[in-house]
């Protein structure tokens, strides 16, 4: 009689207890229907088709007029960790001066010394003089990206806190990392394809002018910027890397770059030892496909699983992916494992940035997303150096070898620390401290760890402040 009680009992309590909501879904159509959107989304689409065309611009005008893989790299490389490094500096000064006060100036910068770059190359200049000449060149690379973000966070919380405006947040930076990845697709082909029709130097005069163009259209909008956020006098505010789990993600997302800079450089030179010089932008912008498509459908699952995990399953994916690529016998081949590994690329990105934003306060969201395309910057400067080196060594395919290793030490790092990557104030429910699996899913609010939880509340202080709301 006890046992038919306590049945009936739970059968009682389980017919009362809602049902765990189903996690909001918010459309790209929805989205992009966002009143004043398309007014900053096309000039910033403008200023940031060049971001890839920079690197391969740079890869195939010095191969050209020094020819060495290795110089070529080594000056990619040079403007790609100017970039890292400046690149959240600028990102802080626009998080206090305001998006237009920053981006003007960075642009005039860029063209002018993408322009003196161009020169040194045509003129053989030696080598240590690109590298000169590719620091400015490099800092000077707007940080489009991280600002359209920035606009999206400050249009979706500004009436508050909701499951739809997590919701919005959620798609809105799927929508922008399919973005990156469009640019990292055109980006290449239009390169090359410039190079192979005119010279380098032509598709390097585009990338600047596309930049100076498109920096100063976004610049104009001034409406859709995010409010400066001026100090109180007397206070300090921290940088965004004082959070510990920004530090990890930035230093897990360099393997990421170690990717994109040691497939730019091998696919390359591997298209060149088979006689198709001109396919290797091709082949790469396949790879970058891959990681598009993949963005593309991250972004209408309503996801369940909490983003830590996420990360980690996309980043272990995506060093399987790298680690058949120096095996490849033909193009045809590579063009496959390519585009494989390629759609591991946005799911880790998308996670990355779903994290990151959930770490630090409004004041320096900016500053924390250029942080992670900074360590994007830094390991493609790595990647592409260390590639370039053992491609002269040891042949085009040894160049494969960086983007496994640079990947496979950031998964190490990533798993090994990612109790970092929970929000501050978010708790499990279970009161098991933050380095439980079962924690927060960075940042959908207290209790919201498991998998029921509601996936698409990550995001931020909008999923922090939800969480807190339904506790």
């Amino acid at each position: 009689m006890t046992a038919r009680r306590t049945v009936d009992t739970a059968a009682d309590h389980a017919a009362t207890t809602p049902a765990a909501p189903a996690p909001a879904r918010v459309g790209y159509g929805e989205l992009l229907r966002t009143p004043g959107a398309w007014t900053f989304l096309f000039p910033a689409l403008v200023a940031r088709l060049p971001y890839a065309m920079l690197s391969m611009g740079i890869l195939l005008l010095v191969t050209q007029t020094h020819g060495s893989y290795g110089t070529a790299g080594t000056v990619t490389a040079v403007a790609a960790v100017a970039q890292a490094l400046i690149g959240p500096q600028t990102g802080r000064l626009a998080d206090r001066y305001g998006q237009a006060a920053v981006l003007v100036p960075t642009v005039l910068v860029h063209a002018v010394s993408v322009g003196v770059l161009i020169a040194l190359a045509l003129g053989h200049a030696p080598a240590w003089s690109l590298f000169l000449a590719a620091v400015p060149a490099g800092a000077s690379v707007p940080q489009v990206g991280a600002m359209v973000r920035a606009r999206w966070v400050a249009r979706f919380t500004a009436d508050g806190a909701s499951e739809t405006s997590a919701a919005r947040v959620s798609t809105a930076f799927a929508f922008e990392s399919v973005t990156d990845e469009f640019t990292f697709v055109v980006g290449p082909i239009l390169a090359s394809g410039i190079a192979a029709l005119a010279n380098p130097a032509t598709a390097l005069v585009a990338e600047a002018g596309l930049t100076l163009v498109g920096g100063l259209a976004f610049a104009a909008q001034r409406r859709t910027a995010p409010a400066r956020i001026v100090p109180q006098p007397g206070t300090k505010r921290a940088s965004a890397l004082a959070s510990p789990g920004v530090r990890l993600l930035a230093g897990s997302i360099l393997g990421v770059g170690a990717v994109f800079g040691g497939m730019q450089v091998s696919v390359n030179a591997f298209a060149d030892s088979v006689g198709q010089h001109d396919a290797g932008g091709t082949v790469y912008g396949i790879f970058a496909g891959g990681s598009m498509l993949a963005g593309v459908l991250y972004g209408v699952v309503a996801w369940r699983r909490p983003v830590q995990q996420r990360m980690l399953i996309s980043y272990a994916l995506l060093v399987l992916g790298c680690s058949v690529l120096w095996a490849m016998p033909n193009l045809v081949a590579l063009t496959v494992a390519g585009l494989v590994c390629g759609l591991a690329i946005a799911p880790t990105l998308i996670s990355g940035y779903t994290l990151v934003e959930t770490l630090v306060a409004d004041g320096a969201k900016t500053e924390a997303f250029t942080w992670l395309t900074g360590a994007i910057g830094l390991g493609l400067a790595v990647g592409s150096m260390a590639a370039g080196r053992l491609i002269d060594g040891h042949g085009p395919s040894t160049g494969f070898l960086v983007p496994v290793i640079g990947a496979g030490l950031g998964l190490v790092a990533l798993f090994s620390l990612r109790h970092l990557l929970v929000a501050p104030g978010d708790v499990p429910a279970d009161g098991s401290g933050a380095g439980s699996d079962s924690g927060s899913t960075g940042g959908s609010g207290a209790g919201s760890g498991s998998d029921s939880g509601s996936g698409s509340t990550e995001r931020g202080g909008v999923g922090r402040l939800v969480g807190a709301a339904k506790g």
